[in-house]
C-alpha cells in the first residue's frame, strides 16, 4: 500500500479538526494500518490528546522545519501500536516568520517528511486554524485534504474560502492535490439547521462527503483531557463508533483506489 499524506484542514477553529486527526489516526492504527500524525498546530492539542507531555518532547516539528533535524529523530510512539506522532509546541508559531526568508519555503515540510513515507500507510497533518504559511506547507506536502466541517450556518462560507485556497495551491504548488472528503462534525439531530447543512453539503459534494457524521458527544470532548483518543477512553461510546466507521470508510476507499 502506497503511503497517503492527508492534511486535516479548516481555517475555522473549533470544528473538530484535532478531534478528527487524533481519533481517525488512532482508529486506523487499531485496524492495523501504520499511521503517523504530524501535529502542525502551535497549540499542540494533537500531541497532548495522545498523551505526549511537553516535558517528554525531545525534538518536535519546529526542530524539523527550522533547525533541519531529521524527521525520524522527532518521532514519538504513542500508547497505540502502529501510531506515531511528531509533536508540536508553541514555538511552532514562530516558524511562519522564520521560514519567510527561506528559498522554497512552501515545500519545506514536503521535503522534510519524504523519507518517512516508506514507513507508513497514512500520514496525517493536523493543520492550524488559519490559511498561513504552515497550512500552505501542509497542503503542498499532502496528497489529499480532509475537511472537518461543523453543521452550522456559517460553515458553507468557510468551506468556499478553503476550497479557493486549495485550488490556488493546486495551480501553483501541488497540482496532484485532491479532496479526500468533507466530514460533517458536531451534528445535533434535534437541530433543524444542522439537518439542512447536511443536506446542502451532500447536494453540493455528493461524491466528496463522508457517509459517517460525527455527533456532538461528551466523551469526545472529555477524552483529550485524559491524553487519550476516544477508542482508549470510551471504546463503546457513540463518538468512538463514529471514528471506527470513518476509518472503515477510508480503508475501503483506499482499497478501491488501489484496485481501480
Amino acid at each position: 500500500m502506497e503511503c497517503r499524506v492527508i492534511a486535516v484542514a479548516n481555517q475555522k477553529g473549533g470544528v473538530g479538526k484535532t478531534t478528527t486527526a487524533v481519533n481517525l489516526s488512532a482508529s486506523l492504527a487499531v485496524a492495523e494500518a501504520r499511521v503517523l500524525l504530524i501535529d502542525f498546530d502551535p497549540q499542540g492539542n494533537s500531541s497532548s490528546g495522545l498523551g505526549i507531555s511537553e516535558e517528554s518532547i525531545g525534538h518536535d516539528i519546529y526542530d524539523v522545519l527550522v533547525n533541519d533535524v531529521p524527521a525520524r529523530e522527532a518521532l514519538h510512539h504513542t500508547e497505540i501500536d502502529g501510531l506515531d506522532i511528531i509533536p508540536a509546541r508553541i514555538e511552532l508559531s514562530a516558524a511562519e516568520v522564520e521560514l519567510i526568508q527561506e528559498i522554497s519555503r512552501e515545500t519545506k515540510l514536503k521535503r522534510s517528511i519524504a523519507s518517512l513515507k516508506e514507513s507508513y500507510d497514512y500520514i496525517f497533518i493536523d493543520c492550524p486554524p488559519s490559511l498561513g504559511l504552515l497550512t500552505v506547507n501542509a497542503l503542498t506536502a499532502a496528497d489529499t485534504v480532509l475537511i472537518p466541517m461543523q453543521c452550522e450556518y456559517y460553515a458553507m462560507e468557510g468551506l468556499k474560502q478553503l476550497l479557493g485556497t486549495i485550488n490556488l495551491i493546486k495551480e501553483s504548488l501541488n497540482p496532484e492535490l485532491a479532496l479526500e472528503g468533507i466530514l460533517l462534525t458536531m451534528y445535533d439531530a434535534r437541530n433543524n439547521l444542522a439537518k439542512e447543512v447536511v443536506a446542502q453539503v451532500k447536494a453540493h459534494f455528493p461524491d466528496n462527503t463522508f457517509n459517517t457524521i460525527v455527533p456532538r458527544a461528551v466523551a469526545l470532548s472529555e477524552a483529550p483531557s485524559y491524553g487519550k483518543p476516544i477508542i482508549l477512553y470510551q471504546a463503546k461510546s457513540k463518538g468512538s463508533e463514529c471514528y471506527i466507521e470513518l476509518a472503515k470508510e477510508m480503508l475501503e476507499k483506499t482499497r478501491n483506489q488501489a484496485q481501480g
